[in-house]
């Protein structure tokens, strides 16, 4: 088996999105990998924007480079129309990659903007540092996980430049200081 297969797999993903026009970046903790402290994750999350006439192109892409996958349309049809999330599993590389489909707030338009080309063989776009940052903030609201205070330690560690007026901006925007404390308690 290959050392990397999850890095040849995104690359082919990216490749798909980037051929039909979805605007995606890499999130979670592939991206904490890019930024911070490379670790193990079992899957890899993106964030899209993905509308009803590009399903079925995108479908058949991902079975063609996934033949024995796992790619179900119908639960793409289903994300798409409640705003939530579907994902792809190819059992020859054990890659899953969930895809979150954009609740197109404020936020996640600003990540959008800011996310970055990362070159892993092929321009892939990530999620900045700080976004990140504050995306696992409201992970670790949503789901009180411990491993999201210490991918957030991790990136700050690692990331000696991060924007602190955009940090601070966005941490009070959506209410996350209580969180922003906690994790930043892992930094000390």
């Amino acid at each position: 088996m290959e050392k990397y297969p999850e890095l040849k797999n995104l690359v082919k993903i990216a490749k798909v999105l980037d051929g039909l026009k979805i605007p995606y970046y890499i999130t979670g903790g592939f991206a904490v990998s890019i930024y911070g402290r490379p670790r193990f994750t079992a899957d890899i999350d993106m964030v899209i924007k993905m509308s009803h006439p590009t399903v079925r192109d995108f479908t058949t892409k991902l079975q063609e480079i996934f033949p024995k996958g796992y790619v179900d349309e119908n639960q793409i049809n289903d994300a798409l129309a409640w705003r939530g999330e579907f994902n792809i599993i190819d059992p020859e590389s054990g890659l899953k990659v969930d895809f979150f489909i954009t609740k197109d707030d404020e936020f996640e338009k600003e990540c959008f903007k800011k996310a970055r080309p990362q070159d892993i063989g092929y321009k892939v776009n990530f999620t900045n540092p700080e976004n990140l940052i504050i995306s696992k903030l409201i992970w670790y609201r949503n789901s009180e996980s411990t491993r999201q205070l210490e991918d957030i330690a991790s990136v700050v560690d690692i990331q000696k430049k991060l924007d602190q007026q955009y940090l601070t901006l966005w941490i009070s925007k959506l209410g996350l200081e209580q969180e922003w404390r906690k994790s930043r308690k892992l930094n000390k």
